[in-house]
């Protein structure tokens, strides 16, 4: 029987310029660490390198794992452009698949706003890695007030 050895851990490796680790702590992403975050024009761009805890049987990025990120990175940025005190909260996700991720690509997720604000909020977003389109998402937010 042969054995594989894991892939290297990519928990040392620095992130592209302007990442800093993620400020936002959540039970659901925790186990993903590091995860990492960049604001640019009130969006957050979200990012990590993929690993083993990432990935599938076949050692793909997990799309369930792209999916929450899509979703926490679209919500985030919305949560940016909404008044003090208001929330958004997902009323649909969408993502579709195009490309697949490797262990240690730099998976990116790139949200814009399309609206924020009202009662409803719209995002879409595109997903890569080491900078190829693998999947591109959309959602649709509730503003909730407190």
């Amino acid at each position: 029987m042969t054995t594989r050895s894991p892939p290297p851990s990519t928990d040392h490796i620095a992130p592209p310029d302007g990442f800093t680790p993620h400020f936002r702590d959540s039970p659901l992403t925790d186990p993903w660490k590091p995860l990492w975050s960049r604001i640019v024009d009130r969006t957050v761009i979200l990012g990590l390198w993929l690993a083993v805890p990432h990935t599938n049987s076949r050692g793909l990025a997990h799309g369930g794992l792209i999916s929450a990120l899509a979703d926490n990175a679209m919500g985030l940025s919305c949560a940016l452009q909404l008044p003090e005190g208001a929330a958004p909260l997902t009323v649909s996700l969408s993502v579709d698949f195009i490309g697949s991720g490797r262990i240690g690509q730099w998976l990116a997720v790139t949200p814009q706003v399309i609206r924020a604000g009202g009662t409803l909020g719209f995002a879409q977003c595109l997903i890569t890695a080491d900078g190829a389109p693998i999947a591109r998402g959309s959602a649709t937010f509730h503003v909730a007030r407190r």
